[in-house]
């Protein structure tokens, strides 16, 4: 593909007819400011953000009382406040359709297949509803939940926020450690957990775990029905009942929904909890939705009736964006188990059966589908899909590559950008501009991002800290259990004063977009130069002898050795000859600095149940120091293949 020329440019009828671009018009006229073109427009979001945030409040027609205040305090980014005087419930937002399309379609893997309508879904949460607050469930109230991703716990969620209660929860593979690490914390009033789920074509028994967890949580259980024996599990744990027994005498009828203010709490989300115990993210009602609307509707362009589909879990954040996607009429995809079992075009036969019109995913999936040699452009039918997202770990140029190459020439692809800490993205998609290899399309509306050197100042075509310089909605109320604020402060504003500083090592490009170069912490630093680790794997990866590839920073006389880890093609060994010949492709494709000191084969490398690889648990498992939480680790067992290596002593 021509390096000079965009993979991918929205037409003449989306740059007038989308619903970022009808957004931009309205927004131009109620101002009074001609907008020349997308980043005018951003920097007009920025500059007057009550005005803006105001828009989106209006035109995504957000259910609540307003109130008359749009922000507070807005030039203090900690202590700012938006729309203080409104009163609004998530649950009401996301159950506005009625009907009987449907609303929830689900797959767990080939084993499991239903729908759930607009009326179903509404029927489903007033049952739930009334049991929870049976239960004891109301405002401010933590419900935590062990459970796949099906219709189910959409609706759980649904059914704990109408109440104005608080929602938590993580994948049903974690270990009983990792579970407690989270759920713990927050003294939750009411644990819900599966009797078991499916992965890669078997039965994933939980029997076990879910009773030590209730156990040492102590608070009532509900097991909800999916791959095992439900009645059995919930008989053998102390106060617990089955989902169906517990809702099935209730008569649906009108959901009621507690309007709470704007800045309740509505989730908790959790940090990786690889370095130390997971943090308790704590985000919004109103912040969360403003957000999720905004990206949704202007950033992908979803419409009323559209399949949003996105694979994921419920211990990563994009279940929370996915399920916001019901707030705009949209019809939810939903997917559990392995995306290649029975094999590598799964989601694809899922895309193309239910055309889907966005799919999102992770940057590790595409790269696994391309090395797997499926080429599902030429097999399937994806005529309705427009948009597909990638995030979770930068996109390789090669990764945008296979996307126009094998899976869809005329497709918007949107690698985005932001994370747990902020429920949202910083960068992501924009329909109004083009895709170039490799790039993150540009920021998000209201989103003052910028890239800073280490000294505070903004820098262009060159690598520095990714931060926000002003307040936005989707920013964290606090951390749990942090009454002082100190861990948040830390977290986020302990580099440069009042500016977020978000932790990714990026640069803007000559086209006014973004490349993430990894995580700020994790950069390497050879003879004090900063390398983002996503410009080695960018090269390695592209490798057919490479499966995928982990480098750390090693302490070593006095300075900072780069250690490349390689995982092999079946068959393939690491000799001189392919130690060479990567070393050569990273010279070439990176510079020399980039070169790794040491390069090592390993049969696995570890990562995290949303699949984002830990190089910073590896870097202090090579240097002989501990790694907490491994239980945070989809295989934590990978790390015991970097402790006391031979290698790495001379």
């Amino acid at each position: 593909m021509n390096p000079l020329k965009p993979l991918w440019t929205p037409t003449s009828y989306a740059l007038e007819n989308s619903p970022m671009a009808v957004f931009r018009k309205r927004c131009s006229e109620r101002s009074g400011r001609v907008f020349d073109g997308y980043d005018d427009f951003h920097a007009w979001s920025v500059s007057n953000m009550p005005e803006f945030w105001s828009e989106v409040w209006d035109e995504c027609e957000v259910i609540g009382e307003r109130g008359a205040e749009v922000l507070v305090d807005g030039h203090d980014i900690r202590r700012a406040r938006f729309f203080p005087g409104a009163k609004l419930n998530f649950a009401e937002n996301l159950l506005r359709k009625r009907g009987a399309g449907p609303a929830l379609i689900f797959r767990g893997e080939d084993r499991v297949s239903y729908s759930v309508t607009w009326d179903e879904l509404h029927g489903l949460v007033s049952r739930m509803q009334q049991a929870l607050s049976a239960l004891g469930v109301g405002r401010g109230d933590r419900v935590v939940a062990m459970l796949p991703n099906l219709p189910e716990t959409i609706a759980l969620m649904l059914a704990t926020v109408s109440l104005g209660g608080v929602w938590a929860s993580c994948s049903p593979d974690f270990g009983v450690s990792g579970v407690l690490d989270r759920f713990a914390q927050v003294a939750p009033k009411l644990f819900l957990a599966c009797d078991g789920y499916w992965y890669n074509g078997k039965k994933q028994a939980v029997g076990d775990k879910v009773r030590e967890v209730a156990a040492s949580l102590a608070v009532p259980v509900v097991i909800v029905p999916y791959a095992g024996d439900p009645e059995t599990l919930a008989a053998s744990i102390d106060g617990a009942v089955t989902l169906p027994r517990l809702i099935g005498e209730i008569e649906p009828r009108a959901v009621d929904f507690d309007r709470v203010p704007f800045s309740h709490p509505l989730c908790i989300l959790f940090s990786s909890g690889t370095t130390g115990a997971p943090k308790c993210i704590v985000h919004s009602v109103g912040g969360t939705l403003l957000q999720h609307l905004k990206e949704h509707r202007f950033h992908c362009g979803l419409g009323d009736g559209e399949r949003l589909f996105y694979f994921t879990t419920c211990g990563w954040m994009m279940w929370n964006w996915l399920a916001s996607g019901l707030a705009l009429g949209a019809t939810l995809c939903l997917y559990d188990g392995s995306p290649f079992y029975p094999g590598p075009g799964v989601l694809f036969d899922y895309a193309a059966q239910e055309r889907f019109s966005v799919f999102g995913t992770s940057a590790k999936y595409i790269d696994a589908v391309r090395k797997s040699g499926c080429r599902p452009g030429e097999t399937h039918d994806l005529s309705a899909m427009r948009l597909m997202a990638s995030t979770g770990s930068p996109l390789s140029p090669e990764g945008f590559a296979f996307v126009y190459q094998a899976i869809k020439g005329d497709v918007q692809l949107a690698s985005i950008s932001g994370g747990t800490d902020i429920v949202s993205c910083f960068v992501l998609g924009n329909p109004l501009k083009p895709v170039w290899s490799g790039e993150i399309q540009g920021p998000g509306l209201g989103m003052a991002v910028d890239v800073w050197d280490d000294t505070g100042y903004p820098v262009r075509q060159r690598k520095g800290e990714l931060v926000c310089t002003k307040a936005f909605p989707s920013m964290p109320i606090m951390f749990w259990n942090d009454p002082g604020g100190e861990k948040y402060g830390a977290a986020y504003f302990g580099r440069f004063n009042n500016v977020w500083c978000h932790g990714d090592f990026a640069e803007w490009t000559e086209h006014d977009g973004i490349v993430i170069h990894g995580r700020s912490d994790a950069t390497l630093n050879p003879g004090g130069v900063r390398i983002g680790t996503a410009e080695i794997y960018n090269q390695v990866e592209r490798m057919d002898e490479v499966v995928e590839a982990l480098c750390i920073g090693q302490e070593w006389d006095g300075d900072v050795r780069i250690v490349l880890f390689v995982r092999l093609a079946e068959g393939i060994h690491l000799d001189a000859d392919l130690e060479q010949a990567i070393r050569t492709r990273i010279r070439t494709g990176a510079s020399p600095r980039h070169v790794p000191a040491k390069i090592l084969a390993v049969v696995d490398i570890p990562r995290t149940k949303s699949g984002k690889i830990v190089e910073l648990a590896v870097r202090e498992t090579v240097h002989g120091r501990p790694v907490k939480n491994k239980d945070a680790l989809a295989n934590p067992e990978a790390l015991s293949l970097y402790e006391n290596l031979a290698a790495l002593r001379t």
